[in-house]
């Protein structure tokens, strides 16, 4: 910077006065000089800008600006906040990963309520289970008739038989008929019985274990298969009347009570009250129906071949029924008597294969050739695994 010459001073108050301005002039130059380049390159960079398109200030743009300058105004107290800020951001990492984490592991669906299974004795009477474990009469009947090719629950029941269904749990009712999601083996409550039918039920009978499973139809109708999708349910029925009692059972020889002769016993004489109605054990078509030496009033049907049931000393015929009738099961087709030879009402009861007699109580009887196939028969399959394990 060019300074002036200054003429030689003579007196002492000159030279002071020299010396204070070549030393202001210096200051000046010493300040000046370190800011002198960013001054220019602010410049530099404001010329920059005009030559690009102008572009809208964003709000992250403001925040990060004001930022800076609050970190520039006071240094001290940003640090603490940055630290807070990467804290805060770390811990919602964490959080996030925790979530995915335990999404992941749960499938990422939640999960389904638990099935309930329900096991009582068999005390009494099959029916009387089923109404314990809180199954509708409806349903009690399909089951029994299900079962009927496989248990006789009138002779067959044991000390330690028991009865296991597999339920909803929007079949399971609580105190306040509110429904209850807890797997235990309890007793229902029978003033509270299920609306729905029981997805399985197991009957414990001694060693073995006879299992069947819920299927609806296309039309919506319940049906129980077993678990490889076949039906249990017979295309006979075993028994053809309620009775009290078996007053003499299927011989090969036996004494005969009226003629007191050694002779078979072809069938079964089940003891009923005079009057006690008679119904076909499966469908078929009248064979004989009329008075016959021995049996007295009998009705024989043709079954499915090679099957054949009679049935003797009927008070009466169901009115209506002749010969070439067809029948179809559970249509009755007499009346409870002692026509013949009979100490006493009873109904004498055959069951004759390929004309062959064969006891009625233990002989196999044909089921009604229903079951499940392809694709429908696959997923009834896998459903029937899943609820075998709850049993």
């Amino acid at each position: 910077m060019p300074f002036p010459v200054v003429a030689a001073l003579s007196t002492r108050a000159s030279k002071v006065i020299l010396v204070c301005a070549i030393s202001s002039a210096c200051a000046a130059l010493l300040i000046t000089e370190p800011f002198s380049v960013p001054h220019t390159k602010r410049h530099a960079d404001s010329d920059d800008a005009d030559a690009l398109p102008a572009q809208p200030m964003s709000r992250d743009a403001d925040a990060s600006r004001a930022a800076r300058s609050t970190e520039a105004s006071n240094p001290a107290s940003s640090a603490p906040a940055i630290a807070t800020a990467g804290d805060a951001a770390s811990s919602a990492a964490s959080a996030d990963s925790g979530a995915s984490a335990a999404s992941g592991a749960s499938g990422a669906t939640p999960a389904s309520p638990s099935m309930t299974v329900r096991t009582v004795p068999l005390q009494t009477s099959f029916d009387d289970a089923l109404q314990r474990l809180g199954v509708d009469p409806r349903t009690a009947l399909l089951l029994k008739r299900s079962y009927a090719g496989v248990i006789d629950f009138r002779r067959d029941l044991r000390q330690g038989d028991t009865v296991s269904v597999v339920l909803e749990p929007s079949d399971v009712r609580g105190p306040n008929n509110t429904t209850a999601n807890t797997t235990a083996n309890t007793t229902a409550d029978p003033a509270n019985p299920a609306k729905r039918e029981p997805l399985a039920v197991r009957v414990q009978h001694g060693a073995a274990s006879h299992d069947l499973f819920l299927h609806r139809n296309l039309q919506g109708k319940p049906l129980y298969y077993t678990k490889s999708g076949t039906t249990t349910t017979p295309a006979f029925a075993r028994y053809p009347l309620a009775y009290t009692r078996v007053s003499s059972g299927f011989a090969l020889r036996r004494l005969d009570p009226v003629t007191h002769r050694w002779q078979s016993h072809d069938g079964v004489d089940l003891a009923a009250p005079a009057g006690t109605p008679v119904h076909a054990t499966a469908r078929g078509t009248v064979a004989f129906i009329g008075r016959e030496r021995g049996y007295g009033r009998i009705v024989v049907l043709d079954n499915m071949p090679p099957y054949q049931t009679a049935f003797a000393h009927l008070s009466r015929f169901a009115k209506g029924l002749h010969r070439g009738s067809h029948v179809h099961r559970g249509q009755v087709i007499g009346y409870v008597g002692s026509s013949g030879w009979a100490t006493g009402p009873h109904l004498h009861f055959e069951v004759r294969v390929n004309d062959v007699p064969r006891d009625p109580l233990t002989v196999a009887l044909p089921g009604d050739g229903s079951e499940l196939h392809g694709d429908e028969r696959k997923r009834f399959a896998a459903q029937a695994r899943r609820l075998s394990a709850l049993l």
